[in-house]
């Protein structure tokens, strides 16, 4: 599938690292470096723009690399880029180690997955079919370890 993208960076265009890598690269696009202190945010620009098909979404998740290194994560993951969203792509990090982290222009800051969406008709209801789940969530299962 083609995406249009403008970008008006001096970056490259997202990258994917392998040939089996499911997110590509976006870089920072800064005029000066960013100091983001411990538990502080930006809101880092990339410089891109893109033009996503009807159907799909592109979703901006964390660099596993910052996170286990620097503690340095993605704000609001995964973020949702809507297929009729025309700005420029923006990153909010956060720094959740106890150390200053410094922000370059051109660095890898998180990785975007384009895929495909589908919207519901809502059918309201007086009630749900059981399960045998049933409304067992947020950890009903335990640590057991699984019968094999």
């Amino acid at each position: 599938m083609k995406v249009k993208i403008v970008n008006k960076s001096n970056n490259p265009l997202p990258q994917y690292a392998t040939l089996s890598s499911a997110g590509a690269d976006l870089y920072a696009f800064l005029e000066n470096p960013v100091i983001l202190k411990p538990l502080e945010r930006y809101l880092v620009p990339t410089g891109i723009y893109i033009e996503l098909p009807e159907g799909y979404e592109a979703q901006v998740r964390p660099r596993s690399g910052l996170a286990a290194k620097h503690g340095v994560t993605v704000l609001n993951t995964p973020g949702t880029i809507d297929a009729d969203y025309r700005g420029e792509i923006k990153v909010i990090l956060v720094n959740l180690s106890n150390n200053d982290f410094t922000i370059n222009s051109g660095e890898r800051i998180a990785q975007m997955i384009v895929s495909s969406v589908s919207q519901v008709d809502w059918a309201k209801v007086d009630e749900l079919n059981t399960t045998i789940r049933g409304e067992g969530g947020f950890g009903h299962t335990g640590l057991k370890k699984l019968k094999q």
